[in-house]
């Protein structure tokens, strides 16, 4: 069977060789009573990169943000959050099932949330409605096309937000990549949210987990809510061994996806029937919209039949996403068809 070249999402990476070795050697234990070695060591590397006293190994970036929310509300609250936040539209509506919260969803240009799109949607404790108990921000912005929110947008909302003494959380899922981008490290570009969770199984190219990183205090906390969504995972060393290495080893190599989302973008820039907007493709994500009569998932299936895996996110509407496991050779591959097959509709 030949090669797809699979470009549905970044989290379709297989474990590197490096992370095989480490999982078969890993040193494990029953990480429920906090007895794992290895998962301990990655809690604390984790902890180090962002700055902070504590973190969690989770199974998924969904369990991470919906453990932050849980920590930071009440029930009947709002958690203010960008109108196309995974939180919103990927996690399967669990902030209202687990934490009995409205997403209060805030359109905002190409994904990103300001101090002046948020302060009009804040609501105080009253009768009438019910009160904004967190701001929620997602840094690259996933269905905005993997868009980075500067540090300066960041550090308004940070000191305002605490002006009103509400929490932040960051749903970081590909917080490298934004660093990568801006050439700022994650710890400074995350020092002012109380919460943040990043993925080692997106960008990083872990086979699965996440991370919850924040004060002791809350990790403790995060524990229990943790076990109630079922993600106590016992001897889960052997993935947290692929975490470290996807940590220690993932980050470096960044550039070379962004840099293969230009080269899908330019290409896509100067086919007939392609809308797309350059300046928006900053980090591995590609989002561009036919303009002819071709519909999205029609495309997706002849892309298909031509070795290339690509997602339909709306009628008219595809995403492409770079990751470890596509050379340059296989974008340039991968450009070619995408340019067939558009001509030939």
């Amino acid at each position: 069977m030949a090669t797809m070249i699979d470009l549905r999402s970044d989290t379709v990476t297989r474990p590197t060789l490096a992370m095989r070795a480490a999982m078969a050697a890993a040193e494990v234990g029953d990480d429920v009573y906090g007895e794992d070695p290895t998962v301990n060591l990655l809690e604390r590397r984790a902890a180090e990169t962002f700055g902070r006293e504590a973190a969690l190994f989770v199974p998924s970036g969904t369990m991470g943000n919906q453990i932050a929310i849980r920590l930071h509300t009440q029930p009947g609250q709002e958690v203010i959050a960008e109108s196309r936040a995974h939180i919103l539209n990927f996690e399967m509506a669990t902030t209202a099932v687990f934490s009995g919260c409205l997403i209060r969803a805030v359109p905002a240009a190409r994904g990103i949330l300001t101090w002046k799109h948020i302060a009009p949607a804040i609501v105080a404790r009253g009768a009438f409605r019910s009160a904004t108990g967190l701001i929620e921000i997602e840094n690259t912005a996933n269905l905005a096309g993997g868009s980075v929110t500067p540090l300066p947008v960041l550090q308004e909302i940070w000191d305002n937000a605490k002006e009103r003494k509400l929490p932040v959380h960051l749903d970081a899922a590909r917080i490298f990549n934004a660093a990568t981008a801006l050439g700022v490290d994650v710890k400074t570009l995350t020092s002012g949210f109380d919460t943040v969770m990043f993925c080692l199984s997106k960008g990083l190219g872990a086979p699965v987990g996440s991370m919850l990183t924040g004060s002791a205090e809350m990790m403790d906390r995060a524990r229990i809510f943790r076990k109630a969504l079922g993600g106590g995972m016992r001897q889960v060393g052997i993935l947290a061994a692929a975490g470290l290495v996807a940590l220690e080893q993932g980050p470096a190599r960044l550039h070379e996806d962004h840099a293969n989302a230009r080269l899908l973008a330019e290409a896509l820039s100067n086919m007939e029937g392609v809308a797309i907007d350059l300046k928006d493709v900053e980090t591995n994500i590609v989002i561009f919209r036919l303009t002819g009569r071709q519909p999205a998932a029609e495309l997706v299936e002849r892309l298909k039949g031509h070795g290339v895996l690509a997602s339909a996110m709306g009628p008219d509407t595809i995403r492409l996403v770079t990751h470890l496991d596509v050379d340059r050779a296989a974008c340039v591959t991968a450009a070619e068809v995408l340019g067939e097959e558009i001509d030939a509709a």
